[in-house]
């Protein structure tokens, strides 16, 4: 009997597939790539993610929130680093303008909130502008780029700050043939027009995200962010050609129980799965609480000793039930809930939950562990 202690639940994040993958992508592309490690690294580990995207030659970072970006320097990251989501008033700006981030202007009012940070540290500014091309999240509306990029000009001529670059977000990538595709990358064009005719001369203008980066060519520009084709996973399922990505992330566990249970048994929460037929049953000691999407129930598979075995019943906070075939199957065998095919994906997850494979790896978590594998190249 092996001595090893039993892991109820990890998640194993390999490295080596991140870099990999990240050396696919710079590849495919051509173009210097900003590797995004916002939410976690989604789910995979801020700093082991960010150490080797670096390794694999990512010139830039991305983190949304300021917390995130300021983690990085702090974790001794040297490189360019952007972020772009912070409500203006937020006293850590002040840090970020110290620290060299790239901070990312919306409106005027973001612009006077860098002014201040900058007031503050007595550090210029790096500044990059966003405009909204269609997403309607984030950015600058059409009509007001003008204002901002003139107050952005005159900033940078006092010496406040230097806008390094300009950039947007694709809404619909993901469909290659949707018309708002066409649509944005010419507002953006629009927008860098704009720019130029007021003295501005940004490092790098990106549009493009992980979808766009593949498949696009036009929207590449000075450099493309991605983040899910990072760890793996397709960004357009269906239009993605086969660049050998590997998914970086496998969430797993250990059955803590398997029992046997007899024809019109009811399984889990409200009896939504019933037994036909005599059925063994294995227990996996991870629910809703850690992550596991309550939609999964009666639709997801988890892969039980090389076996796609159905999850039986509602999710429930702890714990989840999986049919096992008959007579298979014992305590403290290992269950996959998605992984690297042959195994389930999170992709597959996705679609059985009728959502998109970042949220799946991304809200993972919880009472999972969490360990790293593949910290140097073989």
């Amino acid at each position: 009997m092996s001595s090893d202690p039993v892991v109820r639940a990890e998640i194993v994040v390999d490295l080596a597939a991140v870099r990999a993958n990240v050396r696919a992508l710079a590849a495919r592309t051509g173009t210097p790539l900003m590797v995004v490690v916002k939410a976690d690294a989604y789910g995979h580990g801020l700093l082991p993610v960010a150490r080797a995207a670096r390794e694999a030659g990512a010139q830039w970072l991305g983190a949304a929130a300021l917390e995130e970006a300021l983690a990085l320097r702090e974790a001794g990251d040297t490189g360019r680093i952007l972020t772009w989501l912070f409500v203006p008033g937020e006293e850590r700006l002040t840090d970020a303008v110290a620290a060299g981030i790239d901070v990312t202007a919306h409106s005027i009012e973001h612009l006077d909130a860098v002014a201040e940070a900058v007031r503050r540290s007595d550090t210029p500014a790096r500044l990059q502008l966003k405009i909204d091309t269609g997403l309607s999240r984030n950015g600058c509306p059409p009509d007001d780029w003008a204002g901002l990029v003139e107050r952005a000009r005159a900033g940078e001529q006092a010496g406040t700050w230097r806008v390094t670059g300009v950039w947007s977000h694709f809404a619909c990538s993901d469909e290659p043939d949707h018309p708002a595709n066409a649509a944005q990358l010419q507002a953006f064009e629009d927008a860098l027009t704009v720019a130029a005719e007021h003295g501005l001369e940004p490092e790098v203008r990106h549009l493009a995200n992980s979808a766009a980066a593949i498949l696009s060519p036009a929207s590449r520009f000075d450099l493309v962010r991605v983040g899910l084709a990072a760890y793996g996973l397709d960004p357009a399922p269906g239009h993605t050609p086969d660049l050998g990505l590997r998914p970086a992330m496998t969430a797993r566990a250990a059955l803590a129980l398997v029992k046997q249970v007899q024809t019109g048994a009811g399984v889990s929460y409200g009896h939504t799965w019933v037994a036909d037929r005599p059925t063994t049953l294995g227990l996996v000691p991870v629910g809703y609480g850690d992550g596991v999407p309550r939609h999964a129930g009666n639709r997801a598979v988890l892969d039980v000793g090389g076996k796609h075995c159905p999850l039986r019943g509602r999710v429930c906070m702890d714990q989840v039930v999986v049919e096992l075939p008959d007579g298979q199957g014992a305590v403290g065998d290992q269950v996959v809930l998605f992984g690297a095919a042959p195994h389930p994906t999170a992709q597959d997850w996705a679609e059985a939950c009728g959502t998109i494979s970042y949220e799946i790896v991304t809200r993972i978590g919880g009472r999972f562990g969490r360990r790293w594998v593949g910290q140097e190249d073989q």
